[in-house]
């Protein structure tokens, strides 16, 4: 692992951070840069290294986790733990950016951004942030003011020397087409009727419970809707195995529902839908923004910084979703907002355009020729490091 890098790529803990974070990298090695000279620094702690695992880069994980938000006397003790653990993470980082001598360090967010951006400061290397929220938490609020840049997803994102580059999102869903041909293709591949208004709702990967429940009610309030299927992604912590039901099957009379537990294609799904109930964490906006999904938007309450409310107003103010807040996601305020919304095709078009405009396809792109702008220029010497283009966020050919 030891040797001289490119770039390190520093944070994660969370798809919403670890997502961007390789789809720059990847923008970075289309640019030229060798895959071997771009290092990810990781949390031992967490999904980093199962993620990283097989992508080809170098990867270093740190020790320790992050600081609760809790006064509770064992979290209060738990957190003195994680603060010597934190400890020997910043000690840790300190050698490696001093070892690898990277031309930039790229904090993506995470607690293990802290310790490696904290070290770039240090040892005098040009640290650049990414942060896809419409508010930046913790760790790049600290580290903004040293930074040389952010690039950021969203206008307004306060942050010191911020550039806009949009969030950087899959290959698949910037390839997503929401023509007619293509959402009855998605949807016979999903299983569903290929000729009826189709809505998803889903909350992550392990499921939101609240928007789960009001769902529920709903497919029962609507049971008789035969000109309507809900595709319902339940989420792994509330899947219960009774909940399963067969895509593909005839459908019977009335309202078609498709429960599944998880469902990894979420370009066949934004493609399938005709509008979208969800969560507004920043990847699952900025995809719906890329794909021009119209949507409904419940926000986690309780998010750091409130940062899913201002991530589902970024689509609410450009007209390309509506927010259904937490407590009045029951089957009540999500039957009188959906009713609405299906009754009106041409407002779901309008939205779905209003949602598109926001979108940026080349985003990783920008991202890393944000990275480039500021890494700080060094000749290669047999260690897979090239001179920094400079310059940023014209797309690669």
């Amino acid at each position: 692992m030891s040797g001289r890098r490119y770039a390190l790529v520093a944070g994660g803990g969370t798809a919403g951070h670890l997502q961007p974070a390789l789809a720059i990298a990847e923008a970075l090695v289309r640019r030229g840069h060798p895959r071997e000279s771009i290092e990810f620094v990781g949390s031992a702690r967490g999904q980093d290294g199962a993620t990283l695992d097989g992508r080809g880069y170098p990867v270093t994980l740190l020790p320790g986790r992050g600081i609760a938000r809790s006064l509770r006397p064992r979290v209060v003790v738990r957190n003195l733990g994680a603060l010597v653990g934190l400890a020997a993470a910043m000690v840790r980082a300190v050698g490696i950016v001093h070892d690898r001598r990277p031309a930039v360090v790229v904090a993506v967010g995470g607690y293990a951004s802290i310790p490696a951006g904290v070290a770039a400061v240090v040892l005098g290397v040009p640290l650049v942030l990414v942060n896809v929220d419409a508010v930046p938490g913790a760790a790049n609020r600290l580290l903004g003011r040293f930074a040389r840049a952010a690039a950021v997803g969203w206008e307004g994102t306060p942050l010191p020397r911020a550039v806009v580059t949009g969030t950087p999102v899959r290959p698949e869903i910037a390839a997503v087409v929401r023509d007619a041909p293509h959402r009855r293709s998605a949807r016979r591949e999903l299983g569903l009727p290929p000729d009826r208004t189709t809505v998803a709702a889903f909350g992550g990967s392990l499921g939101a419970r609240k928007v789960n429940q009001a769902v529920t009610d709903l497919c029962a309030r609507w049971k008789d809707r035969e000109e309507l299927t809900i595709l319902h992604i339940v989420g792994r912590r509330d899947w219960d195995p009774g909940m399963a039901t067969t895509p593909g099957e005839p459908p019977a009379p009335g309202l078609r529902v498709v429960r599944v537990a998880y469902e990894d294609r979420m370009a066949l799904v934004y493609e399938a839908v005709d509008l979208v109930v969800c969560r507004a964490g920043a990847m699952t906006v900025a995809e719906l923004a890329v794909a021009g999904v119209p949507s409904v938007l419940v926000p986690l309450p309780g998010a750091p910084g409130d940062h899913q409310t201002e991530n589902a107003r970024m689509l609410e103010r450009a007209g390309g979703g509506v927010i259904l807040t937490d407590r009045a996601c029951d089957v009540e305020g999500l039957s009188a907002v959906l009713g609405g919304l299906l009754a009106d095709p041409a407002r779901l078009e309008t939205m779905g355009r209003s949602a598109a405009s926001l979108g940026r396809s080349d985003a990783a792109d920008a991202g890393a020729g944000v990275v480039e702008a500021h890494a700080r220029r060094t000749g290669t010497h047999g260690d897979g490091v090239r001179p920094a283009q400079g310059g940023g966020g014209g797309r690669s050919g």
